[in-house]
């Protein structure tokens, strides 16, 4: 039986979580103002919840009836996966059998996505633990990076390609929201994939604490994801590697899934700088943003609710995938 969160607080009784839902920020308040990652998540789950603080974390954690939970984590991976650190050994809950969403907003690379796409990770890759020098340090057009060794078990996770498939599949028929803005400001870019509408996509999420950004980094990033044996690199963001380390040490990666809005290219277009494209004129912003968060909500609630409207398959452990 389901504990309250005032049960839960005197610590004789766990709170038993079935889907916990990791955003990174929030822009202001958790509802009724612009919203981040994480405002749509809780108008949709958390509206009738108390907040639960737990030391250590950067935000407290949400929990309704049917065994959801939230929170904000921080951003950044030492933020975030400090505040997951504290949330998954915090004696109030109960993780040994709980599914994790890591969503948030992030970048893509022109030529495989574009604002407003929702991305599915596959794998979950970090941009640094390796070494890196300037290109005219090297042979020209070389690459500027190479993994340093002791890292093989943290530098990459590859995620459950069965519950992935059950993403793909619950998530096929959502309908995503669009903007004026955005539309015209893919047609900035030449590439077939900025230029069409969004999408729910799969593929590699990179995660660095540098906002690495232009075309010689973007290169960099799919070189690394090639260099691991992973997918094409599709999803830029500072996170869920740092978070999936943290929870592969303490309840494994077997539950994990990391769910991404693209808000920007990693790029600028052919008519603009690297520099030019971090800072924008007034009005040459992407646009899209509010779609795209809402987006992310659109297909993961999908997931969220499937596994717990059928948690007596989905609590013994993600069951094979056959199509319906």
């Amino acid at each position: 039986m389901f504990c309250s969160n005032a049960q839960a607080e005197t610590y004789q009784d766990k709170i038993k979580v079935k889907v916990f839902i990791a955003a990174m920020f929030e822009i202001g308040e958790n509802s009724g103002d612009k919203a981040g990652e994480f405002q749509h998540w809780y108008n949709q789950y958390f509206t009738d919840s108390k907040p639960i603080k737990v030391k250590g974390a950067h935000s407290p954690v949400y929990c309704n009836s049917e065994g959801v939970c939230g929170s904000v984590l921080g951003m950044g991976k030492v933020g975030s996966s400090a505040s997951m650190q504290a949330i998954t050994l915090s004696p109030k809950f109960d993780f040994s059998k709980s599914y994790f969403v890591l969503s948030g907003v992030a970048g893509t690379p022109p030529s495989k996505g574009t604002i407003g796409d929702v991305s599915w990770a596959s794998w979950l890759v970090d941009y640094d633990l390796g070494h890196r020098w300037k290109a005219e340090e090297d042979e020209k057009g070389a690459p500027t990076f190479t993994p340093r060794k002791g890292y093989e078990d943290i530098r990459r996770y590859q995620l459950n390609s069965e519950l992935l498939k059950w993403n793909l599949h619950l998530s096929q028929s959502v309908a995503l929201k669009d903007s004026k803005e955005a539309s015209a400001y893919r047609m900035k870019y030449p590439d077939a994939a900025a230029r069409r509408s969004p999408a729910i996509t799969v593929g590699t999420h990179m995660t660095g604490d540098t906002f690495f950004h232009g075309p010689g980094l973007s290169k960099q990033a799919q070189y690394i994801a090639e260099l691991y044996n992973a997918d094409d690199y599709i999803i830029t963001e500072m996170e869920a590697a740092a978070i999936a380390q943290v929870l592969n040490r303490t309840v494994g990666i077997e539950r994990i899934m990391s769910l991404r809005g693209a808000v920007n290219f990693d790029q600028g277009n052919p008519n603009e700088t690297t520099l030019q494209h971090l800072d924008p004129a007034p009005g040459e912003t992407a646009g899209g943003f509010a779609e795209t968060v809402e987006n992310i909500v659109l297909v993961g609630s999908k997931t969220v609710d499937y596994i717990v409207d059928n948690w007596d398959v989905w609590e013994k452990g993600v069951p094979k995938f056959k199509e319906e």
